[in-house]
């Protein structure tokens, strides 16, 4: 039986190879789930804290544990790699918002708030992205697909639960500086994230979908 210094050390070991977050359910196979949930989550926190006065952080998101840079030198890793960080769409950005705060959201719910038809390219490039799903179809004529955010999403911005979404007016700022490569951008999204007017091929809505309360 590994002692509990053993423990972390495999715990690091494994969460430093990975290329994704690992659950807790998936560290436990390690020990052939020898070692209990709570013993793994009070190891991590120890792991956690080890790490706390270095450049890489151990952080606990939607779909489990990470070592990740701290953002505060950011700045200074992306001199090693000039490339430009994905910029999104003032119309994408407004969309994903939408969805994020009001979710599950129909195509119309965003229509209505912004004032102008979604382009498909839009939803596209979201779900591409892996930010948005369907979840269900609203009963109403024509059962529109309802949107919501998932757990990607959530752990591009760092954000273990919805409950910890930042106030609105900050998450466009988060998202544009997400430096994770994109699908090659369709025709509606090419607008500078600052422009103002409308995405090519969008338009005002001719009517307004149905809304339940």
């Amino acid at each position: 039986m590994l002692n509990p210094s053993e423990v972390k050390v495999l715990l690091e070991t494994a969460l430093l190879a990975a290329q994704d977050p690992l659950p807790i359910a998936q560290l436990r196979k390690l020990f052939d789930d020898e070692v209990g949930a709570d013993t793994v989550r009070r190891l991590l926190d120890e792991l956690r804290n080890d790490w706390s006065a270095r450049g890489v952080q151990l952080v606990n998101l939607a779909t489990g544990w990470r070592f990740q840079t701290r953002p505060e030198f950011q700045r200074h890793l992306d001199r090693m790699n000039p490339e430009r960080a994905p910029r999104y769409s003032r119309a994408v950005l407004e969309t994903l918002a939408i969805i994020a705060y009001r979710q599950p959201a129909t195509r119309g719910d965003i229509e209505e708030i912004r004032g102008v038809t979604v382009s498909p390219n839009i939803i596209k490039t979201l779900e591409t992205r892996n930010w948005i799903d369907v979840v269900g179809h609203r009963d109403a004529p024509g059962r529109p697909a309802l949107y919501a955010t998932t757990k990607t999403f959530l752990d591009d911005l760092g954000l273990r639960s919805l409950q910890e979404l930042p106030p609105l007016e900050e998450i466009s700022k988060s998202l544009e500086g997400t430096q994770v490569p994109l699908a090659e951008p369709g025709p509606a999204d090419n607008e500078p994230a600052d422009g103002a007017s409308p995405e090519p091929g969008e338009r005002p809505p001719a009517t307004a979908e149905p809304q339940q309360a």
